[in-house]
């Protein structure tokens, strides 16, 4: 991209999720990839990036071109401690703000009336609409927003619904994040990891109702009636349903023997297992986003996952693998044997591909960059003592 405005734009993003466990601003850096992923995407762009973001501890850091600002305020902190922040931002002089998060309505209604002259942009990170008696707060936090950005635009929908977004805000469909995973040799990421199978099919994800590994079981169990050497391997963290997950594999034949629960896996051994593996698998209801996902995409795992929004945004509508209903197993057993009859036709490379030309850092960085720019060419909502004075509906991009 050569525009006249690369070179001037500067973003301040904006965190004001406090860490509980109060760790120092380098420990949160590894921690929390998205922060300095998203934030390196839009520098990637030629877009001059300041992070601001909540700490229990003051430091300043650079990294890769980003300035990063660590200071006490945030959630927990109290709407007075962003004079400090207020004060940044107006030595920083950004042109855009883009904060993180939609659950903290009244300190972006704080932080607009601190510097009530640069516009704002939200970003989604899997919130729901709240319940009815925190509308009222969330929708004028919501109002001070030129525009709000979801994985997938439709995501606004929930949102406008319960009348939330007002008229002047501009809703836009961009990832969350990227990733930094990429393909590699099959045959030794199988010696090093130990899987195999014929599809050999990984999960990456929490054993709960959400996900839905008790769906998937059944349409792998039905798979591996056409597909008798299919194994799949499961990676998980969070799991209340690891009791009845395993009860289902022990009392099936087809199943038993076939399913490994692996459990937490360190997240550097992630690529290894996607490299080795043939097909990624996930049942989720909802997402934000899909984290597991866009690195299955990096790395050019096939993916055979839920038709939810964030998910159809991910795969470009199932460009890539295949998108299968909530709950229906069959759907899920019929598209694991369609994408296991495809492989070897050049699959995996048109899976990087897709990643490269929608999720990588080099795309997510234009797609921020040309975000912050629409949000700059659009009218400023008026204001009357920290109210934004135009309700309505949400208009979309």
């Amino acid at each position: 991209m050569n525009s006249p405005w690369r070179d001037s734009l500067h973003v301040a993003q904006i965190g004001f999720f406090n860490d509980p466990e109060e760790r120092a601003p380098e420990q949160l850096l590894q921690a929390w990839p998205t922060l300095v992923d998203t934030a390196e995407a839009a520098a990637s762009s030629g877009v001059r990036v300041s992070v601001v973001q909540a700490c229990s501890h003051a430091e300043r850091l650079e990294r890769n071109g980003v300035h990063y600002y660590f200071l006490p305020f945030g959630a927990t902190r109290g709407r007075a401690r962003l004079a400090s922040v207020g004060e940044l931002l107006r030595d920083l002089a950004p042109n855009v703000l883009h904060v993180h998060g939609l659950d903290f309505p009244r300190l972006v209604r704080s932080l607009t009336a601190v510097v009530p002259d640069i516009p704002l942009v939200l970003q989604d990170h899997a919130s729901r609409p709240p319940r009815i008696w925190r509308r009222p707060a969330w929708r004028r936090g919501l109002a001070a927003a030129a525009g709000v950005a979801f994985c997938a635009a439709e995501q606004a929908k929930p949102f406008a619904a319960a009348g939330l977004l007002s008229a002047h805000t501009r809703v836009y469909g961009v990832p969350e994040s990227s990733s930094r995973f990429v393909p590699g040799d099959r045959a030794a990421a199988r010696r090093e990891t130990g899987i195999c199978g014929d599809p050999a099919i990984l999960w990456v994800g929490h054993l709960d109702a959400n996900k839905d590994p008790l769906t998937v079981l059944e349409g792998i169990s039905t798979a591996a009636r056409v597909l008798p050497e299919l194994r799949l391997w499961c990676c998980f963290g969070v799991a209340p349903l690891l009791r009845p997950v395993s009860e289902r594999i022990a009392r099936d034949a087809r199943l038993r023997g076939r399913v490994q629960l692996l459990g937490r896996v360190a997240h550097s051994h992630i690529e290894q297992l996607m490299r080795a593996a043939d097909l990624f698998v996930l049942g989720s209801h909802r997402e934000g986003s899909g984290y597991s996902l866009i690195e299955a995409l990096a790395c050019g795992l096939p993916p055979v996952v839920t038709d939810i929004p964030s998910f159809r945004a991910l795969t470009g509508e199932a460009a890539v693998g295949r998108l299968w209903p909530c709950g229906d197993w069959q759907a899920l057993s019929r598209a694991l044997e369609e994408v296991a009859a495809s492989r070897g036709n050049g699959l995996q490379a048109a899976v990087r591909a897709h990643f490269e030309r929608e999720l990588s850092f080099g795309a997510l960085g234009r797609k921020l960059a040309a975000l912050y720019h629409d949000v700059l060419l659009l009218p400023r909502p008026r204001r009357r003592g920290g109210a934004v004075l135009q309700p309505g509906a949400a208009a979309t991009h």
